[in-house]
């Protein structure tokens, strides 16, 4: 009988098992077959352990999509570690605060990002081992860091681990960091247990088998991106593996080359699909199911996604970070309840709960509640932050996600989405936090004040909209938008920025955000 998978890298052994042969990943349009990832990974665990990881022990995985950033994560839990997925895009401040703040204890990074990590401010002397995909040199470019290695070295001169490090259901398998009310990331703890479920479930609900090809655009960073791979690997289907989807026409020809049957994305993506097919009609027969999340997808996108994929199934899915996936709405009333985003996924339970802790009626508004083996333990070092968002259940010590979200449900129990109740701007599916992108503003000379705000979005669900107040008035837009690329991740530059005479200002003297629109 073939063992029940417990821990979030058993599919990957279990897969490796059954269809040794089967291409599991392309990447860069290169076949990996499920033998190469988990020799690969075995070879990746045992080197991570000869360079001090223990059980438990943090693994900064700063890498592009690429067969490499695949192998890490496996390579990490089955040395018995907890991986910590870090956007690309990631500047050099939040990216030592990541490594700092969740004790990292090895970096494993590309040679282009090597830039970023080395001028990021932290303590370096927490690392044991960095490893540098695509190296073409080692060694030690400063005095506070370890030695600087080749990933691709390390692996090679590796002999596979026999046994994965001992790990239990209830040990962590990530950190996944997002943005927080305060400024900073806060790395929201995911269990064994609570990843494997919610890859269980979702694979359930979106009807999935081992037959599938899925096509992944979207960042591993981005738990979106991620269970992408953790689902392929549980079926034992095939992943196509790409960058980004910044050159639609190629990644679009892979697609077709590959045979995709599964096409997750986000709204922009949709966006420019639908673009292209008003220009040049696009026709992909062979997807059986599209997948949205992040904003929600506008219902006026509908019509021509069933002419671009006539033969799939439209999902439409919310959810964040601290749970994965809260619900989807079942693909036969996609064009029936355009507006909702459907019930609990399998194995889960939701309901809608008034300011005073009541149950409301149908139709009537609520903060969303969610209750599963996919809860998050909490946020990493900050148990009072965590207790905002984790409260006491209906059993004696449960604890329930409280989304802090505002919801209506109907009579059937579908969930509509309405608003949320904290500052966090949502946006392409990513939290963002006023306060961090408010700070970098502050930081051009000649900027006195500054507020930042979500504004509605048809594609994003929101966007980022800044309130500056100059004492130089020479100043443009273009100036402060370049400052905030060059110091934040792309979807946290503001999409708009408003010059102002001053900010409005409560009785305390306090900047005011309500009149800000």
């Amino acid at each position: 009988m073939t063992p029940t998978p417990r821990l979030l890298h058993e599919p990957l052994t279990a897969s490796a098992r059954s269809v040794p042969d089967k291409t599991a990943i392309i990447a860069e349009g290169i076949s990996h077959s499920y033998h190469d990832v988990l020799d690969r990974a075995r070879r990746l665990a045992s080197a991570l352990v000869s360079r001090g990881l223990s059980r438990g022990g943090r693994v900064g995985i700063f890498m592009d999509n690429t067969f490499d950033a695949a192998v890490a994560i496996y390579g990490t839990l089955m040395a018995g570690g907890v991986f910590v997925m870090i956007n690309p895009q990631t500047k050099s401040d939040k990216l030592g605060f990541i490594l700092d703040n969740s004790d990292a204890g090895i970096l494993l990074t590309d040679e282009h990002l090597s830039g970023t990590y080395l001028s990021a401010p932290m303590n370096r002397a927490k690392l044991s081992a960095i490893l540098v995909a695509g190296a073409s040199a080692v060694g030690a470019p400063r005095g506070d860091c370890p030695r600087i290695e080749s990933y691709d070295a390390a692996i090679g001169d590796a002999t596979p681990i026999d046994t994965p490090v001992f790990t239990i259901p209830l040990d962590l398998a990530a950190l996944v960091y997002t943005s927080g009310s305060t400024g900073n990331p806060k790395g929201v703890m995911m269990t064994h247990q609570a990843m494997l479920f919610a890859a269980q479930s979702i694979a359930e609900y979106l009807r999935l088998d081992s037959s599938q090809v899925i096509l992944n655009v979207l960042p591993l960073a981005f738990d979106y991106g991620l269970y992408q791979l953790l689902m392929t690997v549980l079926l034992g289907a095939t992943l196509v593996l790409e960058a980004s989807f910044t050159y639609p026409a190629q990644t679009l020809k892979r697609m077709t080359d590959h045979r995709v049957t599964v096409f997750p994305g986000v709204p922009t993506i949709y966006s420019t699909l639908i673009s292209m097919h008003r220009r040049k009609p696009l026709h992909f027969p062979l997807i059986q199911g599209i997948t949205n999340t992040a904003a929600a997808l506008p219902a006026d996108y509908t019509a021509e996604l069933h002419q671009i994929f006539p033969n799939a199934l439209i999902y439409r899915m919310y959810g964040l970070t601290e749970c994965k996936r809260v619900c989807y709405l079942e693909p036969e009333l996609a064009d029936v309840k355009p507006d909702s985003v459907g019930r609990a996924i399998p194995g889960t339970e939701t309901f809608l709960l008034s300011l005073e802790g009541q149950p409301v009626q149908p139709g009537q508004p609520g903060i969303l509640h969610v209750r599963g083996p996919h809860v998050m333990l909490g946020y990493w070092k900050d148990p009072e932050l965590s207790r905002t968002m984790l409260k006491e259940g209906s059993l004696p010590g449960e604890r329930v996600l409280c989304t802090h979200d505002w919801f209506t449900m109907d009579s059937d129990g579908d969930l509509y989405f309405k608003g949320r109740s904290d500052d966090i701007i949502k946006s392409r599916g990513e939290k963002i936090s006023p306060i961090e992108v408010e700070n970098v503003l502050l930081g051009i000379k000649g900027v006195r004040e500054a507020a930042v705000i979500g504004v509605p979005d048809e594609l994003l669900g929101q966007a980022v909209k800044a309130f500056v107040a100059l004492d130089d008035q020479a100043i443009a837009v273009r100036d402060i938008l370049k400052h905030c690329a060059a110091k934040l991740e792309n979807f946290m530059v503001p999409k708009i920025v408003a010059i102002v005479a001053a900010l409005p200002r409560t009785d305390s003297g306090k900047i005011s955000k309500k009149g800000l629109v």
